[in-house]
């Protein structure tokens, strides 16, 4: 069977219990990505609260560039999640194997993913893991944003050190407490990443990263293209309250930035552009599985059974 990349919804190293793996129904056929957490592991890595959040901001959204839940449960020993299949595979692979993407193709992607986050922060949402390896492409090429294990609901600030070390703002780092900012500077880190071809800040050590993050020097290879590179630069400051995207005009202030002027926003949420790449398959049906790698085989079946007052604590899942 084919398991699928699982990229952890909780800290560094604790999401080995979690696995995702293609499902089929029988009555009509369609393939679906099920995520199956076995409660016992969550019980001892104490993620009790942090699965709770993250299946509340899935039950909350729905939009077309987003990974989208369509059902959840639970048994005694697991709890699953049902999800859209998004069968394109990653957008990290496609960007390693040409090794940067030319203007217009980067252009595309990121005006699909600045209208993912329009939609989050206006639901005050937060997604706090914007990278190559969240993104998928379905069928037809276009993006969707998937794992919303770091998302969080936002009244005002937190200060929840997490992310991708090459992805974090400057006020994560500093524990200064974070808003929805730190998604425009991650869009900021990916849209250099698919220009150039490797992030803006990096070091072998994560210390050494954190301090060029912090220094806020950015070098740039000749064939970046200079709107593209203007964009960057404005979302790349480290000063949150002058940070394109987190200014009085939100969202609006990105859309409106003369590497996106060519756009009609209305086509784009219609999924009316034309992909710049397309996946290819090896058989016909929205089940092939060849834009994924292998996994090896785990037994989640043995997962233990909860007694009841371990039931108690998922009560409202």
């Amino acid at each position: 069977m084919k398991r699928f990349p699982r990229k952890s919804p909780l800290p560094e190293g604790t999401g080995t219990f979690g696995r995702v793996c293609l499902c089929r129904d029988k009555i009509t056929d369609k393939h679906w990505a099920m995520k199956i957490l076995a409660m016992a592991d969550v019980i001892r890595l104490k993620q009790i609260e942090h699965v709770k959040n993250e299946k509340n901001i899935l039950r909350e959204i729905d939009h077309p560039f987003i990974v989208n839940m369509r059902w959840n449960t639970k048994d005694d020993c697991c709890l699953y999640m049902l999800f859209e299949y998004v069968c394109g595979g990653e957008l990290f692979s496609y960007l390693r194997n040409a090794g940067r993407f030319d203007a217009a193709t980067a252009n595309f992607y990121a005006c699909e993913i600045v209208l993912a986050l329009e939609y989050l922060h206006s639901l005050s949402i937060v997604y706090r893991d914007l990278k190559p390896e969240n993104l998928l492409l379905d069928r037809d090429g276009h993006l969707k944003i998937t794992d919303f294990g770091f998302a969080k609901k936002l009244k005002d600030r937190t200060w929840t050190l997490c992310g991708t070390p090459e992805y974090l703002a400057p006020e994560i780092i500093q524990s200064k407490g974070h808003n929805k900012a730190v998604d425009w500077w991650a869009l900021g880190v990916l849209i250099y990443e698919m220009v150039v071809g490797y992030p803006p800040f990096y070091d072998d050590n994560p210390f050494g990263i954190y301090e060029k993050i912090l220094s806020g020097k950015i070098e740039w290879s000749r064939h970046t293209d200079p709107i593209a590179k203007d964009l960057v630069k404005k979302l790349l400051v480290l000063d949150r309250t002058k940070r394109l995207g987190n200014m009085k005009n939100g969202a609006e202030d990105v859309k409106r930035h003369r590497w996106f002027k060519h756009l009609d926003w209305n086509v784009v949420i219609r999924k009316q552009l034309k992909p710049p790449i397309v996946p290819k398959f090896v058989v016909d049906g929205d089940g092939d599985t060849s834009n994924f790698d292998d996994y090896p085989e785990t037994d989640w079946k043995s997962a233990r059974s909860l007694d009841k007052l371990e039931m108690q604590l998922f009560e409202d899942f």
